[in-house]
């Protein structure tokens, strides 16, 4: 990782490292990443030999969109158990990094939110999911904000027809 390597950093979302700065902590030299991150406006350091362990990565590269806009098309993940179980579950699929889990999250609870209501956490969650998919997704198409939240809102707005199926099933039986 270089000054200008676009990055994510999970539960962040997208960014640039800015910098490298050598700083001293209780006596102990360090060398330090300096990111700045788009979600949020914020400036942040991270050791540069917990990167890994961070999950900091690159940016997906173009050959992986069709990825993302299958899982954004795919079929909407029904989650059971109790809303406590339900957040940690989607929580640690944020906390993943892996653009293709935050993606999916964005998909499932957006399409859940048009058919029932959903909590403040769940909402909280889907916004949190969609700002890291969306920053990441900007820096990729090298395009603005409106233009990549509509290109994701157009993909989950689309479903397989199987999907369509059992939500006219659903709907029919209620």
């Amino acid at each position: 990782m270089e000054i200008g390597s676009k990055i994510v950093y999970p539960m962040h979302g997208a960014g640039e490292v800015v910098g490298i700065e050598e700083n001293e902590v209780g006596g102990v030299k360090q060398s330090y990443y300096v990111l700045h991150l788009a979600m949020g406006n914020l400036k942040l350091m991270l050791p540069v030999d917990k990167v890994e362990e961070m999950g900091l990565r690159p940016i997906i590269d173009k050959a992986q969109i069709p990825a993302v806009a299958e899982v954004l098309e795919g079929r909407t993940e029904r989650s059971f158990g109790s809303w406590n179980k339900r957040f940690h579950a989607t929580l640690d699929r944020l906390k993943s990094g892996d653009i293709l889990e935050v993606a999916a999250v964005a998909r499932n609870i957006s399409r859940q939110s048009i058919t029932r209501k959903i909590s403040s956490g769940e909402r909280r969650l889907m916004e949190l999911a969609r700002q890291i998919l969306i920053s990441e997704l900007v820096c990729v198409f090298d395009k603005n904000s409106d233009e990549v939240t509509h290109w994701v809102d157009e993909h989950i707005a689309r479903k397989d027809d199987d999907e369509e199926e059992l939500d006219e099933e659903i709907l029919e039986g209620e």
